[in-house]
C-alpha cells in the first residue's frame, strides 16, 4: 500500500472515530431532557435521608432522656422534646418522599 494511501486511510479512520463519538450524544440529550428528576430525589431520600432521620430520631430521644433532669430544672423540657425528638421524627416519617 502506498504511503500516501496509508495516511488517507488513517486520517479517515481517526476522523470517523472522532465524529462517531459526537454523533451518539444527540440521542442521549433527548433522553436526558425527558428524564424526571423527581425519581432520583425519591431514591436518594429513601436510601440516604430516611435512614439518617431514623438514626437522628433515636439519638435525639436518647439525648433527650439524658438531658431530661437538666431541662426540667431549667424549665425548657418542652423545647428540648420538640428539637430533639419531635422535629426529627416529623422530618423522617411525615413528609412526602422526595421532598427535602
Amino acid at each position: 500500500m502506498p504511503k500516501r494511501m496509508k495516511k488517507g486511510v488513517t486520517l479517515l479512520l481517526v476522523s470517523s472515530l472522532v465524529f462517531f463519538h459526537f454523533a451518539s450524544i444527540a440521542p442521549a440529550k433527548e433522553y436526558i431532557e425527558d428524564f424526571d428528576e423527581k425519581a432520583g430525589y425519591m431514591a436518594g431520600d429513601l436510601a440516604v435521608l430516611r435512614p439518617l432521620g431514623i438514626v437522628a430520631t433515636a439519638v435525639g430521644a436518647l439525648v433527650y432522656v439524658i438531658s431530661l433532669p437538666f431541662s426540667l430544672a431549667g424549665g425548657n423540657e418542652q423545647e428540648a422534646r420538640q428539637k430533639l425528638v419531635i422535629d426529627p421524627a416529623k422530618y423522617t416519617f411525615s413528609r412526602p418522599l422526595g421532598e427535602f
